[in-house]
């Protein structure tokens, strides 16, 4: 609330209320009275001129004197009421009102007869009281000139002001005078008019008040009124238009009994509702000592309504309502509602300081007192202050490990310490060494943790984590096996290579768990910043150490189990090669002296044992690879498929799903289904998602059908407790019976279902998981057209088979070429060329007649064409696809061939092996042709991999020819 005292003026300035005349307001038909003025002569004081209110000072005079003249704007001018009578002329230096003819009387006489007709003033937010001053803004140029000329002519300036209907509506676009006028102590808050042109008379409440115009201040936007309330008005008619001058009634109070007790008792209220708020807050208490001094009649209950009104903060409608009351017992009793609730919201206020200021009273406190207690902590030497206890706290860390710590690092770690004794702690440098210092001294600087060597504990881990991979279990425990011997497993980095989710990062995980090493995992698919490598530079904003210090710190050892994942997956980017920044890393020669950007000081990474994964050798560069062993970890055989997903994911999903062991099973021609036909990759990956939603939707039937019950816990257990509370006994859990518990029973307790509730067969397999993607790779069931030869392909998934396909376009003498379809690679593209110039030669020593590809366009195509392929191993298959269609012979359907063909019809060995004949198994072939160099792979296949399938092993092309065509030679 923004308001100005002056104590000295008497007259109240607050922003909700405008300007305040407090005491009797003297009749305009009588004369000021000299014994009135003189008991009240103790007006003293001067008051600041404002803009526009008075001129230059003369230096004379006081008290009522200068108030008149600031008010009039007039200084030593006389001037006479418009019906001739003299006012109040004077007022001396003791302050004792004198009449002269040089002022004009604040109050008029016989205003009833003598303004029938008033202009109309607007006002917003709140009416005029009687005995209340208001600033208005006018911006009505007309209605300011006729004013001002008014005053010219020495006589009073009387106006209607009239609260418009729009303020109950549009509070905020009154514009407030105390914007336009900063300068003056006395206005705070006002009013502003509205600015139509022409005003609608029907925007304006009908009553308002008959007001004297003690000033006119000129403003940017118009001009500034000082209106003195003095009666209420009714509007009777529309006088003039523009300006706006309305035909008026001048109201009067309705009789009533001054001595009725209701009255009495209700204005008695009133004045201590005032006496009230006289304590609660000062702004009352500065307006009740001024309508007590200047002589107020507390027993006047109209003049008492007014005032009440006139405080409070009330809405528009209901001041306007106060005013509209003529009946003085009605009015007051409204006065009364508005004064109490001005009260309680002075309460209210009062609680919200209170509350504000002893919130605000205790953190103070607090604070000194925290400071207190340091300083006297610091005085008996129990506690230092900061950049001590950081000093304390760094060498605490250092000082147990001061032989271990390298010499480099420990004068470099001293050197630091020192520098941070001689820095401000207000300083930038400051945080950045001590953020080095906190990093080189947390690092495990020659601590190792104990390493578990056991061969035969491995291989129970490995057993127990993985089922099959016999080939990467003996691997790894001749890893360990050769470290037990040495007395570490350091100096090899070990890669796992294999298709997506046949176990490459849980391996890792089984080996650090074998070795009892520490684990930690970083994944560098689509890095591109050398930084997360090697660290940033101490220079730049935000600085961190590289992955394997942040590694060294979260493991808290110097020996931990490092996994970096997806490593064929390596970005590059404008902030460098981390391929190359690996190299250091993954050396054994250099890794010992790895040294990071941010610490500068060189870290032994030797004894750190790297594994790293990737999905393929082929973008893995020539520099890093050639210092990783590379470990083959193959697909999986649809059998190693059934055996994992009974012996691991079945129970992980049941488990996920919520299900009681037992309650639901999948059969074995349903599983096995399952995994040819909807599984085929060579992980299991997507083998774990199936089996997840077979067994959630399952679920959904045990509860849909209610074929199992499961209580609701948290319910039950509520419900007995407030029972039990009822009856006034406390519930003690542990007194109750497990067995009457069947929440328990299933979660606590391990519920197991003899027999299946609800058994998933293969026919239900369209309704669990929809139709099977891959019904078959045979496309051709019985046999092979002519040109057709199934091949065998590799991909990052596993092996899949491949047809390939060879038909003539075109016939005519000269007409021999070869187009190739498919989205094949380069490799692949040369391979189809040299199959093509291989097959000509061929079929020229057979048969010499032939001139097939001589006179025939012919058109080579390997679905399915949305698939991308590349590399030499179709070589074998094409030159049999082209063969076949020149020599008019098809191919046995059972065959499936791989192998690089050469011109001179050399078969070279290719990779794969074990993917390939998977892929065969899938397809139902029988006969698969490899080159004789794969004939050791195909051994140290497993005898389930190779069971179903007979190899034929060939080193040229003519032993393939009398394979596929079923030659006598």
């Amino acid at each position: 609330m923004k308001a100005i005292y002056r104590t000295s003026s008497r007259i109240l300035l607050d922003e909700r209320v405008g300007w305040h005349v407090v005491g009797r307001v003297v009749e305009e038909s009588s004369v000021f009275q000299r014994a009135r003025l003189e008991k009240t002569s103790y007006w003293t004081g001067g008051f600041r001129h404002g803009r526009g209110f008075s001129s230059e000072s003369d230096g004379k005079g006081s008290g009522v004197g200068k108030v008149w003249r600031f008010l009039t704007g007039k200084d030593g001018e006389a001037t006479k009421d418009e019906d001739g009578t003299a006012g109040v002329e004077h007022i001396d230096h003791s302050g004792v009102v004198e009449p002269h003819n040089g002022e004009a009387d604040l109050v008029p006489s016989s205003p009833e007869q003598r303004y029938r007709e008033v202009l109309s003033i607007p006002v917003t937010k709140r009416p005029l009281f009687p005995g209340v001053i208001m600033p208005v803004m006018v911006r009505d140029n007309r209605v300011i000139k006729e004013l001002v000329d008014i005053r010219k002519q020495g006589a009073q300036a009387y106006v209607g002001a009239f609260l418009s209907k729009e303020a109950e509506n549009n509070n905020g676009d009154a514009n407030h005078s105390n914007e336009n006028a900063s300068q003056d102590d006395f206005i705070i808050g006002g009013e502003a008019a509205g600015d139509q042109q022409p005003l609608d008379p029907d925007s304006l409440y009908d009553v308002g008040t008959f007001a004297q115009v003690h000033t006119v201040v000129p403003h940017e936007e118009g001009a500034q009124l000082l209106l003195l309330g003095h009666r209420r008005l009714r509007k009777t008619g529309v006088y003039e238009l523009d300006p706006l001058r309305l035909s008026v009634a001048h109201m009067k109070d309705e009789p009533y009994d001054r001595n009725d007790d209701m009255l009495k008792a209700t204005t008695m209220e009133l004045i201590s509702t005032l006496k009230e708020l006289l304590h609660m807050h000062p702004l009352y208490n500065e307006q009740m000592r001024n309508f007590i001094q200047f002589g107020a009649d507390f027993h006047d209950p109209s003049r008492l309504a007014d005032l009440a009104a006139s405080l409070t903060s009330g809405d528009a409608h209901a001041l306007q309502l106060i005013l509209e009351e003529v009946s003085v017992p009605e009015r007051i009793e409204q006065s009364l509602i508005l004064l109490r609730k001005e009260a309680n919201l002075v309460k209210l206020q009062q609680d919200i300081g209170k509350r504000v200021e002893e919130k605000i009273s205790k953190d103070q406190r607090r604070y000194f007192l925290m400071e207190q207690l340091k300083s006297i902590k610091k005085e008996l030497g129990i506690e230092k202050d900061d950049k001590t206890a950081l000093v304390q706290k760094f060498r605490e860390r250092i000082d147990p490990r001061k032989d271990s710590i390298p010499q480099a690092a420990m004068k470099v770690i001293e050197e630091e310490i020192t520098k941070l004794e001689a820095l401000e702690p207000a300083s930038s440098e400051f945080s950045v060494t001590r953020n080095y210092l906190d990093w080189l001294t947390i690092l495990p600087w020659g601590k190792y943790s104990d390493e578990r060597l056991d061969v035969q504990a491995a291989r129970e881990v490995l057993d127990e984590d993985h089922y099959g991979l016999s080939d990467v279990k003996d691997r790894i425990l001749e890893f360990i096996a050769v470290g037990k011997l040495r007395g570490s497993t350091q100096g090899k980095i070990l890669c796992f290579v294999g298709p997506p989710g046949v176990g490459k990062t849980s391996i890792g995980k089984s080996i650090a768990r074998s070795l009892d090493r520490a684990y930690y995992r970083f994944s560098v698919g689509g890095l591109s910043d050398v930084a997360e490598i090697k660290g940033h530079r101490r220079t730049y904003v935000g600085a961190m150490p590289g992955k394997m210090v942040q590694c060294l710190k979260a493991t808290s050892t110097s020996n931990p189990f490092v996994l970096i994942d997806e490593i064929d997956k390596l970005g590059r980017g404008y902030q460098g090669d981390p391929a190359s920044a690996l190299l250091e890393l993954l050396d054994p020669e250099q890794n010992s002296t790895f040294l990071d950007h941010y610490l500068d000081v060189p870290v032994d990474l030797s004894k750190v044992l790297f594994v790293c994964t990737a999905n393929q050798l082929d973008t893995i560069p020539g520099p890093l690879l050639d210092r990783m062993e590379v470990i083959q970890v193959s697909g999986y055989t649809g059998d190693e498929k059934i055996s994992i997903a009974r012996t691991y994911l079945e129970p992980q999903a049941c488990l996920d799903a919520g299900i009681p062991k037992g309650a639901i099973r999948m059969d074995d021609e349903a599983l096995k289904t399952l995994v040819d036909d909807y599984a085929r990759e060579a992980g299991v990956r997507s083998l774990k998602k199936l089996i997840e939603k077979v067994y959630r939707k399952a679920a959904f039937k045990l509860v849909d059908q209610n074929l199992i019950q499961v209580p609701e816990r948290k319910k039950q257990e509520e419900s007995e407790s407030n029972k039990d509370e009822e009856e006034g006994e406390p519930r003690d859990k542990s007194l109750i019976p497990e067995s009457n518990n069947p929440t328990k029973s299933l979660e606590g307790q391990e519920v197991v279902y003899e027999s299946p509730l609800l058994t998933v067969t293969k026919t239900d397999l369209n309704d669990y998981v929809g139709h099977p993607p891959y019904p078959s790779d045979k496309i051709y069931q019985n046999e092979t057209p002519l040109g057709v030869v199934t091949g065998l392909a590799w991909t990052a998934s596993g092996g899949a088979t491949l047809y390939i396909e060879a038909a003539s376009v075109e016939k005519g003498e000269g007409k021999g070429s070869l187009r190739a379809t498919g989205q094949l690679g380069d490799v692949m593209k040369e391979s189809t060329t040299i199959a093509h110039t291989y097959a000509r030669r061929l079929l020229e020593e057979k048969d010499e007649s032939n001139s097939f590809f001589s006179d025939h366009a012919l058109h080579v195509h390997v679905p399915a064409g949305a698939t991308p392929k590349d590399g030499p191993s179709a070589g074998c298959a094409l030159v049999t696809a082209l063969l076949s269609l020149a020599m008019n012979r098809p191919v046995r359907p059972d065959l499936a061939m791989t192998g690089e063909i050469t011109l001179t019809g050399k078969v070279l060995p290719i990779g794969g092996v074990k993917e390939k004949a998977l892929a065969a198994k899938r397809s139902e072939i029988k006969h698969i042709v490899f080159p004789e160099g794969n004939k050791r792979d195909w051994e140290e296949l497993t005898d389930d991999v190779k069971q179903g399938l007979e190899p034929h092993f060939v080193t040229d092309y003519e032993e393939l020819f009398n394979i596929a065509f079923l030659t006598s030679d």
